[in-house]
């Protein structure tokens, strides 16, 4: 009799169903599917180790899970964060990556982790020996740069020619256009400069927006950008003068986002597209090349700015004025 009344307990019962449910949950917990290392990133041991303690996890195909990563339903949102960061970036696949392409990754990987964005904040309180420090930071960074500071002597001597205008890059007689539709056009050159920035790799970059992106920027009405606007950042080396002034050297490339909600789903409704050195070759092999790779960074980075990082101050100044005047 006694122990009818136990079982009947409501938390006995609680706990049985509880403990059945998540006795079931581990019938669907598939493990991940496992892949073969085709190709490893070539880098200083101490650049290596960092990435190997902090991204290897889930950007590559070498996982050393948790026993309690593998356990549903926690192993459903790490089989799926893991898919995800193999698409975007897997070091055990880096064969498959241009040089320029390798450099461009190691950028995204700092601005990442300079802006705390990576690792993922919920990824650390699990797996805390996988913070990044800042010495960490500085060795990536100087990783990074010296990707950028390889070049042949021709680099270098076109690299110090003078440069007599800001939109004096290339113009080829037909234009490229990007694996997702993207087409350049050097009609940028004529539009309104809306932001510009430069970074430690010691480049110039100019950010023209179209009318449409002009309007969105002048009325504050981005959250999100209209259709139709198109936002083109074209990027230089610096070049130093013997007086000390700064302008723009060689031409490295034009990034364009065009807005088209209905054509880009997959990339937040921004189709990206990258045309590089003096023929403007596009970067991509596929259509899903933006998805793989340009979103990611905009998605974590720029979400509250509609996915552009470089969005100028508030710049309507009608509104300013009668704002002021308020006062």
């Amino acid at each position: 009799m006694d122990t009818v009344k136990k079982i009947r307990n409501p938390i006995a019962i609680l706990f049985l169903a509880i403990l059945g449910i998540f006795g079931g949950l581990q019938l669907f917990s598939k493990p991940l599917e496992g892949k073969p290392v085709t190709g490893k990133i070539e880098a200083p041991k101490e650049v290596i180790s960092i990435l190997e303690n902090s991204c290897f996890n889930c950007h590559s195909n070498q996982q050393h899970l948790s026993w309690y990563d593998k356990i549903a339903p926690v192993s459903w949102a790490v089989n799926k964060d893991i898919k995800r960061a193999r698409e975007v970036l897997n070091f055990s696949e880096w064969e498959k990556l241009s040089p320029a392409e390798h450099q461009g990754k190691m950028y995204a990987i700092l601005n990442m982790m300079q802006s705390g964005k990576m690792p993922l904040h919920e990824y650390t309180l699990l797996h805390p020996s996988a913070k990044v420090t800042e010495k960490d930071i500085e060795t990536i960074k100087k990783y990074t740069l010296s990707l950028s500071s390889v070049s042949s002597p021709a680099q270098k001597k076109a690299e110090t020619t003078p440069s007599t205008s800001i939109i004096s890059n290339p113009a080829p007689t037909k234009f490229p256009v990007s694996p997702n539709g993207v087409q350049y056009t050097d009609d940028f050159k004529n539009w309104k400069v809306i932001s510009m920035s430069t970074l430690f790799d010691k480049s110039i970059r100019v950010i023209y927006g179209n009318d449409i992106a002009v309007k969105a920027v002048e009325t504050e009405n981005f959250h999100p950008w209209p259709d139709g606007s198109v936002v083109v950042k074209s990027v230089w080396k610096q070049q130093e003068l013997p007086n000390g002034e700064i302008r723009p050297g060689k031409f490295i490339n034009a990034q364009f986002m065009v807005k088209d909600s209905r054509q880009y789903k997959d990339t937040e409704g921004w189709g990206f597209a990258k045309f590089s050195g003096d023929d403007l070759h596009a970067t991509g092999k596929t259509a899903s090349f933006a998805k793989e790779s340009c979103i990611a960074c905009h998605r974590q980075l720029a979400e509250k700015t509609g996915y552009l990082f470089d969005v100028p101050m508030k710049v309507n100044t009608q509104r300013l004025i009668q704002n002021l005047q308020k006062k």
